[in-house]
């Protein structure tokens, strides 16, 4: 699965309930995730795939937004804003 424009919602662990942005993959059972906010894109966390409930952007003027070759942590909090929202 290509995860470059999805988010994640964490199922398990001290940040369950959020939503994050996948800035990464590890291997096939692990990937990097950040808020932007609390989370970093500098400094993105790893998470196991399993603890995560994965979702494809369907909205297309975020899936634009996560394409951005220039990934910053505004453009993370303001996908994820943009995200609750829809």
């Amino acid at each position: 699965m290509n995860f470059t424009d999805c988010v994640a919602t964490s199922l398990a662990g001290r940040d369950k309930g959020r939503v994050f942005v996948i800035v990464g993959v590890l291997d096939e059972e692990h990937v990097y995730i950040a808020d932007g906010k609390m989370r970093k894109i500098e400094k993105p966390k790893k998470k196991k795939l399993k603890h995560l409930r994965v979702e494809r952007i369907t909205e297309q003027s975020i899936a634009d937004e996560l394409g951005n070759t220039t990934f910053t942590n505004r453009t993370a909090a303001r996908i994820l804003a943009s995200y609750h929202k829809s």
